[in-house]
């Protein structure tokens, strides 16, 4: 589905044509598009966008997020400035539009929508996975966890390494007889919603003690802020666990562990196993999912999506065009890095899910995209 990659010939001929000629009616009758054809498809400059956006949010996409704001500055010229402050500090920026976009891990609720100045999209931009990090110097094995141990050990109820609801996972380890340390986020964030919606699947104790959110409160622990807080706070803190995208484990050179799936499989989190947490998935109308503890049997079983925000009707047409631009060329054309930098692209379905979404933003009450 990448833009110049994987769009076949026809395809790309009908977008021109369709910016060319006048766009029809978008699917579900939205308004007709009155971009040019110089803007769309995206390769190059748009002299009707504005040169700039800002937005805020999610630490989880940030590695690629950084990486597609300096390839697309490079064909566009348009600057993303773009905070990595957390999920709840972008639900909370958008919402109050005090920011052009915003992002998470963990989709609005419905109060936070019905709260918002207007309808807002989700627009799912990548996939990666949340994974169990640790600092236990005397292991050189990888560790394995069962759903049990991982909410035996973030509820306080497992506080030695070597307890045998995590030594029975490994055998042939030599565990410590040691105190564990648990690093959480202390900041609200998209992360925590994916770790602690999937220990509310796996773990009665922990849904009705602790539950889901992009903040809890947490029995146990000391706070990092961001992803990067709490990797590094595990790379200082010797035996010591926390959770954290797996880029943030691979840039800090600390382990992840495998977890045991929904098919009794202990799955280390790869591109492949991450990308296979999201097969078969039935994504409601507004694309908000949750695909922790999946049923595939080849699954890592803590993923997620990560999903860029922006309101429906974008009064500033200038504004509009630049954001949706940047959110097609990252859905198409951007996909294409995610592998290297440790995240999982987009299933196909999913892309082209999510740019119907793009194509149903509209400014003025016309859509900003041309209709196929």
């Amino acid at each position: 589905m990448r833009s110049g990659a994987l769009i076949t010939g026809l395809a790309l001929a009908g977008l021109i044509a369709a910016a060319c000629g006048g766009a029809g009616p978008s699917p579900g009758g939205a308004p007709q598009a009155t971009a040019a054809s110089a803007c769309f498809p995206v390769s190059g400059a748009c002299p009707e966008e504005a040169r700039g956006l800002d937005g805020a949010g999610a630490t989880f996409p940030a590695v690629i997020y950084t990486r597609w704001i300096s390839e697309y500055e490079k064909v566009t010229g348009v600057r993303v400035n773009y905070q990595s402050i957390g999920s709840g500090g972008g639900i909370k920026s958008i919402s109050d539009r005090t920011l052009d976009f915003g992002a998470t891990d963990g989709p609005m609720t419905d109060e936070q929508l019905a709260a918002a100045k207007g309808p807002m999209v989700h627009v799912p931009m990548v996939m990666g996975a949340v994974v169990p990090t640790y600092n236990l110097a005397s292991v050189e094995q990888t560790l394995r966890f069962t759903p049990e141990a991982l909410a035996g050990i973030f509820l306080g109820e497992i506080a030695r390494w070597n307890d045998p609801r995590i030594a029975s996972a490994n055998p042939g380890v030599t565990l410590p007889d040691a105190d564990i340390t648990v690093v959480h986020r202390s900041d609200g964030s998209g992360t925590t919603y994916i770790w602690v919606d999937y220990l509310s699947k796996v773990s009665p104790a922990w849904a009705s003690k602790v539950g889901r959110g992009t903040s809890v409160s947490w029995p146990v622990g000391v706070g990092g802020k961001g992803n990067e807080g709490v990797a590094g706070a595990v790379k200082q803190t010797p035996n010591s666990i926390g959770y954290v995208e797996l880029i943030y484990a691979i840039q800090q050179k600390l382990p992840a562990g495998q977890v045991r799936n929904s098919s009794g499989a202990f799955v280390a989190p790869d591109l492949d196993s991450v990308s296979k947490a999201a097969e078969g998935v039935t994504l409601a109308p507004d694309l908000r999912a949750s695909i922790t503890d999946p049923g595939n049997a080849a699954a890592y079983p803590i993923a997620g999506f990560t999903w860029l925000l922006a309101y429906a009707e974008m009064p500033d047409r200038a504004k509009a065009l630049a954001l949706t631009r940047y959110m097609w060329w990252a859905l198409h054309d951007g996909q294409r890095y995610a592998k290297d930098l440790g995240y999982a692209p987009l299933p196909a379905d999913v892309v082209e899910l999510a740019s119907a979404k793009v194509r149903s933003i509209t400014s003025g009450g016309k859509a900003v995209l041309p209709a196929r």
